[in-house]
């Protein structure tokens, strides 16, 4: 046996025991990995308004602190906003829930010559094997929502934790990160962070602004139809439509309308077609144009760069795929060596005659064989 070979047999044994054990932490640590992640871009969101009152001689931690309250304050007034409005409709629906009841039973009588009764109906559901079923599933998934529920609420937390310290100690991340690399590399770095402020914020920017769009839109078609609450379910669609990625616009829409359905059932028919018809104008129109002003990529990369992110990290690979991909190109770009384009009708999209082409490539040709055969005879 060879000296080097049970040396070799050794290694190669640690190696892949280092290799399972990194493999098995990565795993376990995926999840705060990704918290990380989202921390990381939620701090460059801040980072221009952060950096804005910090010039003006605000401590960055009370600045960042500041702009957490704003936005945590934002966000409990819309959720209680919004609870208390629940609440009312939750209460309307169930006192109005037999009106309901009996005039969609009369519309069935009517249209297919039945003779159903509100009364056979509500003892055929509440004797029905289906809802018990569901009860008993309900009363025993208890505990797992709750421990979902405080799942989130930890997560939040410690994204909330690590913007807040990324935030606030930017200058301080940004030199301990320079000081382990030479002069030429920390430029690099620095553009790059300065960068990716740039295109996370216009990215916020420009989601900020179709919220706006689409609420406004939605707020327009609700006061038409006399629907209560209008303004409150306009934010409410606006916002989640827009920072809700894959199914935000389906969780915007059903809200308005079930509110709409307790005022008229045929009012939740309008709203259902003004939410398709306006999220096909949303997708094709003012998205991608808006977005490639706002981040400076093309509709076409932002709609793969979404879909990219979906498939490796689901909701949270959506909503950032966008500013990381702009951020990339943009930093990527000073490095890629561009020349000026020649002045040819096809690159306008137009097309030469097949003859007048053919004859100019054989003068060419021509031309330089002549001068080829002179140089041999010479």
């Amino acid at each position: 046996m060879p000296r080097w070979l049970p040396r070799a047999m050794v290694l190669a044994l640690a190696l892949y025991a280092c290799f399972q054990l990194g493999n098995w932490a990565f795993h376990q640590l995926i999840g705060l990995l990704i918290n990380i992640l989202i921390a990381f871009f939620l701090a460059l969101a801040i980072e221009p308004a952060v950096g804005r009152m910090a010039a003006r001689g605000m401590r960055r931690g009370l600045a960042t602190f500041l702009v957490f309250f704003g936005v945590l304050a934002a966000a409990v007034g819309f959720v209680v906003l919004l609870g208390s409005m629940l609440a009312d409709q939750i209460v309307t629906m169930v006192e109005d829930f037999p009106k309901y009841l009996d005039s969609v039973i009369s519309w069935i009588n009517q249209t297919f010559h039945t003779e159903l009764s509100r009364l056979e109906v509500q003892k055929n559901v509440l004797e029905s094997d289906w809802l018990r079923k569901y009860v008993q599933n309900s009363a025993s998934g208890v505990l797992d929502i709750s421990a979902t529920v405080l799942g989130g609420l930890f997560k939040l937390l410690t994204i909330f934790l690590f913007s807040f310290y990324f935030a606030a100690d930017g200058p301080r991340l940004r030199r301990a990160l320079c000081s382990v690399l030479p002069p030429a590399k920390q430029a690099e770095v620095l553009r790059a962070w300065e960068i990716a402020v740039d295109k996370t914020g216009g990215y916020l920017y420009s989601r900020g602004l179709m919220a706006l769009i689409s609420g406004t839109a939605h707020f327009v078609l609700l006061e038409i139809l006399g629907v209560p609450y209008a303004p409150a379910l306009a934010v409410w669609v606006g916002l989640v439509s827009q920072f809700i990625p894959t199914i935000g616009t389906y969780l915007a829409g059903a809200l308005p309308m079930l509110i709409a359905f307790t005022v008229n059932p045929w009012y939740a028919v309008w709203v259902l077609g003004f939410v398709v018809v306006y999220q096909q104008f949303e997708n094709y129109v003012l998205q991608p144009k808006l977005t490639a002003r706002t981040v400076d990529i093309h509709p076409a990369v932002a709609f793969g760069s979404v879909i990219v992110g979906t498939a490796l990290m689901g909701a949270v690979g959506a909503l950032i795929a966008i500013p990381a991909v702009a951020t990339l190109q943009a930093f990527l770009g000073a490095y890629v060596r561009r020349y000026d384009v020649t002045d040819d009708p096809r690159v306008q999209g137009h097309r030469r005659r097949d003859g007048r082409l053919l004859r100019r490539m054989g003068t060419v040709l021509g031309g330089r064989r002549r001068e080829a055969g002179a140089d041999d005879s010479a």
